[in-house]
């Protein structure tokens, strides 16, 4: 019987997989290749046209808005209290923490885990590998930098990226959606479109 089902799982895979490839030129591993992002999404009571793939982490009350995608790699820790709002980008590997262990763990176990909910406004870009710690609002329309640790809240229309994470430039949206992001640097403000 273990022979006949493994063999079973093997044509299965080897099917999707074959698939994959085909119509995306990707190579994904098994869980992905059976799991519906968007079913997954709905199930975990995320809005409408969200999705979340097989290998994201979420634990506790996580609210996710319409239109949502959460990559892959995720970890989405709502034990503090989550919201992510609608037509966000949260990319690869980026996590979200709501709590931390840092007083408990210095003490000795003294002093309980440190919660706080974190908050991600609409139309928001978080770049792949992006750390976001406990207590901490983004704002509508922002773009965070991959590979940032955000450890402060970050106003609304702005591009923050860097460990910490800091305030380098502002968002435009016009009224047709053209986005420009102008960056600050040392010599004045630089466009990017």
């Amino acid at each position: 019987m273990t022979d006949e089902l493994d063999d079973q799982i093997r044509r299965l895979h080897d099917e999707l997989a074959g698939r994959m490839r085909a119509d995306w030129q990707r190579d994904l591993p098994f869980g992905e290749l059976v799991s519906d992002r968007w079913r997954r999404a709905a199930d975990l009571g995320f809005g409408e046209g969200a999705s979340i793939y097989d290998s994201s982490y979420v634990y506790g009350d996580v609210s996710v808005g319409p239109h949502t995608w959460i990559g892959p790699f995720t970890l989405l820790d709502g034990s503090g209290g989550l919201i992510i709002g609608e037509h966000c980008s949260i990319s690869a590997g980026v996590h979200i923490y709501t709590h931390d262990t840092v007083a408990w763990a210095v003490s000795g176990g003294r002093v309980a885990a440190q919660r706080s909910p974190v908050v991600i406004g609409g139309n928001t870009y978080i770049g792949s590998q992006a750390i976001v710690a406990r207590g901490v609002t983004i704002g509508d329309h922002c773009v965070i930098g991959a590979g940032s640790f955000v450890n402060r809240s970050i106003p609304p229309y702005t591009v923050a990226m860097g460990t910490p994470c800091r305030v380098v430039g502002r968002v435009e949206v016009d009224a047709s959606g053209r986005v420009t992001l102008h960056y600050e640097t040392e010599s004045g403000p630089n466009e990017a479109g």
